[in-house]
């Protein structure tokens, strides 16, 4: 799994995405599309048309890291079906990015932990 903090965050494209776009195409996509700073530290996912490949882009300290994965057999769980298009980005856990690349649908959310504190 990428990270494993509480704080970490991710950001998914509410749509499909070309993911024949690297690094440079993906942050800018980052920047204007979801008005977010790709070196921030969180994690931005892309998921094609098919939904058989997705990307995260994320910035490690050092560099920006792209992991990809492409599927065998089946696909990915819809993030934008019923999600309004115009939305700036679509906020998963860590665990939830965790159990979306290993295939899991997305059912529902509910939250059992308290909103994270800041001091």
């Amino acid at each position: 799994m990428i990270g494993a903090t509480r704080a970490l965050r991710v950001w998914a494209w509410p749509g499909p995405m070309d993911l024949r776009k690297g690094f440079d195409g993906l942050y800018g996509v980052v920047q204007s599309g979801l008005g977010r700073d790709p070196l921030s530290g969180d994690l931005f996912l892309f998921v094609n048309r098919e939904r058989t490949r997705a990307k995260v882009l994320f910035w490690d300290g050092t560099g920006l890291c792209l992991y990809q994965k492409r599927l065998e057999r089946g696909r990915f769980a819809c993030l934008w079906r019923g999600r309004d298009a115009a939305t700036r980005g679509v906020a998963l856990t860590p665990s939830e990015l965790a159990l979306f690349l290993e295939g899991c649908t997305l059912v529902g959310r509910t939250v059992l932990s308290p909103p994270v504190v800041t001091i």
